[in-house]
């Protein structure tokens, strides 16, 4: 009995699948592979003047297949537009303005990569085939299509050229940024420069506005400096390509390609720390000495670092006039990269009329130095410091120029003094306040009036001021 319910069952299902495959066979016969294909215009004219610049293809397709169209000139060469692609049972339509995949032909002298260019003028047959991707069923529609007065010239890059290939982003003014230029020989209507990894990612570099418009014919130069400026970490350190790319109204695309390295790229992240008494700045007066005397032609002697026997972070400091102020702090590199700094060493002893070029060493860019001012002062920093000493920084020699660069090392920290001679008293400002300040030279003032002391001078018979 049981046996016969699933009998009865089969059959039923059986005779089911019969009547829907005989149902579809009926409202839906064995159709074509390609339902259709046709152009719009038989006539183009790719020229982007507007008229006759684009014709419309549409086709169909009844069954998933893999679609190929190409277009064969008379003397049989064949332009490809579509190679292989997959398509699933629908109708389509693609705007074909006579532009297929990069081709060269005989004689160019064109540089680059051509990505994708107008076919040239004439009579072409166009082959739409398809191939079904489960039987392996073929098809074929054919027609004609011309091109007339089509734009020739291609979008040519010339002259790509990058003022270096490798370049470390981290604000220390050493081939901190890379300059691009190149030259298009033709108006564009799109031109793109972009960074490129190993894992395919773009990152696109702005174009430096100078007297050539956006895609106008001519020198055109663009910047990079990593994101560096904006705050942003740079790219991971490795190898890139950089690629221009150039695309004309007419829609044909050329590019250009060079390598670049990136090394020690990083945000620099530097603060003054506390001292081990929890006090950012400690200021003490000391007797002077003439051996301590600079300009820029004599170097006086380092003042040894200072041993400070008592906690002075809080209490005015009276000195009289004619000592040194003093005063020591802690520099500390918190961040992922090392960063460069530049003399005077701490220990250094400026008069108080002096400003820091009096040691016949200047600004630069890039560089990390220790500030220090005071109420009284005439100009921002007068009196500036390395923030270490050549024995507790590292030390890089360029190879190309022997120039000599010193670091203060990622995670690293060190100590910084110095001395300023206070010769000139100034009663409307007694006490004056004086403070430290670390100084990211042409960037930023990274920290501003750190350990703000009030500093009291006391007049002698042989101390001389105003």
């Amino acid at each position: 009995m049981r046996a016969s319910i699933w009998v009865t069952i089969l059959v039923a299902l059986a005779v089911l699948v019969g009547v829907v495959f005989i149902g579809q066979s009926l409202i839906q016969p064995n159709r074509p592979l390609i339902t259709h294909a046709a152009f719009s215009l038989e006539q183009i004219t790719p020229n982007a003047d507007g008229d006759s610049d684009v014709t419309v293809f549409s086709y169909g397709i009844s069954r998933n297949a893999q679609v190929s169209l190409t277009f064969q000139a008379a003397d049989g060469t064949n332009f490809v537009f579509r190679q292989n692609e997959a398509r699933i049972p629908s109708d389509y339509t693609v705007a074909f303005s006579g532009v297929v995949g990069g081709y060269k032909l005989p004689g160019d002298t064109a540089t680059g990569e051509i990505e994708r260019r107008l076919i040239p003028n004439g009579q072409y047959t166009w082959h739409l085939q398809a191939k079904d991707a489960v039987s392996g069923e073929t098809a074929e529609q054919t027609g004609q299509l011309e091109i007339a007065d089509a734009g020739s010239q291609l979008p040519e890059i010339t002259d790509f050229t990058l003022d270096r290939h490798e370049f470390s982003p981290n604000q220390d003014g050493i081939a901190d940024r890379v300059i691009m230029n190149l030259s298009l020989t033709k108006p564009v209507d799109s031109l793109n420069v972009y960074l490129q990894g190993s894992d395919g990612q773009s990152i696109f570099i702005p174009e430096i506005v100078s007297g050539r418009k956006p895609g106008e014919a001519g020198q055109h130069f663009f910047d990079y400096d990593g994101g560096i400026e904006r705050g942003v970490e740079p790219p991971p350190n490795g190898d890139y390509t950089v690629v221009a790319v150039a695309q004309d109204l007419e829609g044909q695309r050329m590019s250009q390609t060079s390598k670049l390295t990136i090394t020690n790229g990083g945000v620099p992240q530097a603060e003054i720390a506390p001292q081990p008494s929890n006090i950012d700045v400690v200021f003490a007066p000391q007797p002077y000495d003439a051996k301590y005397a600079v300009s820029p032609t004599k170097e006086g002697e380092l003042l040894p670092s200072p041993v400070f026997s008592k906690d002075l972070g809080f209490s005015t400091v009276s000195m009289q006039v004619g000592d040194m102020l003093v005063f020591k702090l802690t520099v500390h590199n918190y961040g992922k990269v090392a960063i460069r700094t530049s003399g005077p060493w701490p220990g250094t002893v400026y008069d108080d009329t002096q400003v820091w070029g009096a040691t016949g060493v200047y600004e630069q860019s890039g560089s990390f130095r220790v500030g220090m001012m005071c109420s009284t002062s005439e100009t921002d920093w007068p009196w500036r410091w390395a923030i270490g000493s050549p024995d507790t920084l590292s030390k890089e020699t360029d190879p190309q120029n022997g120039n000599v660069y010193y670091y203060l090392p990622a995670g690293g920290q060190s100590e910084v003094w110095g001395a300023v001679h206070m010769t000139q008293f100034v009663k409307a400002r007694n006490p004056r306040q004086c403070w430290a300040g670390l100084i990211h030279e042409d960037v930023e003032i990274v920290n501003q009036r750190v350990g703000a002391r009030d500093v009291l001078l006391i007049q002698t018979d042989t101390a001389t001021g105003g």
